[in-house]
């Protein structure tokens, strides 16, 4: 039997516009609302990632979060 799809947990999130506007796209070609993509991407987490790329853009969003805040 399926799992029920229930939104258990709602918080404030601050985004920049960039990713924004990402997840809105992915969101809409993925017929899903905004809540349910997150869902879906961090349910899913480790098989729509690849690792090696995850730590390099970490990385540089890292190097560049202290100048993109001002």
């Amino acid at each position: 039997m399926p799992k029920r799809f229930r939104l258990t947990r709602r918080f404030p999130v601050a985004m920049t516009e960039d990713g924004y506007r990402r997840l809105k796209r992915f969101a809409t070609e993925a017929g899903l609302d905004e809540g349910e993509a997150l869902s879906f991407l961090f349910e899913n987490f480790t098989s729509v990632i690849n690792q090696d790329n995850l730590t390099h853009r970490l990385r540089l969003f890292n190097s560049e979060l202290e100048a993109r805040k001002q």
